[in-house]
């Protein structure tokens, strides 16, 4: 089927001219090719489906009852590869086109909604489409072709990716308001080694640095509960659950108390990846610049 499809789509817009006019001269004089080469390309479509296609009076042709039938699918292709043009040239466009952009969940509350708002006081009708996700996944978009640009961490290092850190987020170890550690404002780390944890499940970047600092502290954390989502870690912290390494939050929650990491060093790199020698539409190219322009100041407060 493919293979006959590659035969025939270099003919079906000169069999959809001849069949419109029913006149091979008008038909060559209207899409301004040689008569010679139209009445050839006829021929050999004809050939090819082993069908007649027209009826001949000279000059003059008649569509068949097959030609009748195969002028309805041709001019439905026709369109639907003129509506997929239109689609391209419209994401592409500078003032109105479109960028895929992924992001972590984490970054859904204020940096996102901060960084888009400031984006579109000089962009006002470019598109979003928008993907909320863990890092692995949205890198494997990016492989895919789905998405233009990503807002991930740790910021990866791959050879068909272009990563560019941003900013840093420091992490804190968050317990219930009743714990024996809730008074302090500081920790090191190797204090919570007999705590239970929650945590992302595996693949989700705050997990692997999770893993690594607790590793780092010399110990193995005993895991109570796996998610998907950080503030649903940090309601079932308040709950009493276990304990967890997470991100500020971007409203403050009752119920629990935030203690700064002292040792090891807790944070997380904030970066922006990108697949590597994938050519940029003008608004991708436009948002990609903005993006490099808030290194350093990416993060809110």
């Amino acid at each position: 089927m493919f293979e006959m499809a590659k035969v025939l789509a270099p003919r079906l817009a000169h069999f959809a001219g001849v069949a419109r006019t029913e006149h091979v001269t008008r038909a060559a004089q209207e899409m301004r090719v040689p008569q010679s080469t139209l009445s050839r390309a006829m021929v050999r479509l004809e050939q090819d489906l082993g069908v007649d296609l027209f009826a001949r009076r000279g000059r003059t042709l008649s569509l068949t009852p097959a030609g009748r039938t195969f002028l309805g699918s041709v001019e439905r292709a026709l369109a639907e590869i003129g509506r997929a043009a239109d689609e391209v040239r419209a994401d592409a466009d500078p003032a109105t086109g479109k960028v895929a952009f992924g992001f972590l969940h984490t970054m859904g509350a204020e940096t996102v909604p901060g960084l888009l708002h400031a984006f579109r006081a000089d962009h006002p009708r470019v598109r979003f489409s928008l993907v909320q996700n863990y890092g692995e996944a949205m890198l494997e978009r990016l492989r895919a072709g789905e998405l233009d640009l990503c807002l991930t961490s740790p910021v990866p290092s791959a050879p068909d990716l272009v990563a560019r850190r941003l900013d840093e987020q420091k992490l804190r170890l968050v317990v219930p308001a009743d714990h024996r550690l809730a008074g302090r404002r500081r920790i090191r780390l190797a204090e919570a080694a007999e705590e239970t944890f929650v945590t992302l499940e595996p693949g989700y970047g705050l997990r692997r640095i999770t893993d690594d600092l607790c590793r780092e502290a010399g110990f193995s954390p005993r895991i109570a509960f796996e998610g998907e989502e950080a503030e649903t870690l940090r309601g079932l912290v308040a709950a009493g659950l276990g304990v967890a390494l997470l991100p500020p939050p971007a409203v403050p929650r009752p119920g629990v108390a935030e203690l700064t990491v002292t040792a090891p060093r807790a944070a997380r790199e904030i970066g922006v990846a990108w697949l590597d020698g994938h050519p940029d539409t003008p608004p991708v190219a436009a948002f990609k610049k903005f993006l490099l322009s808030k290194r350093g100041n990416l993060l809110p407060g």
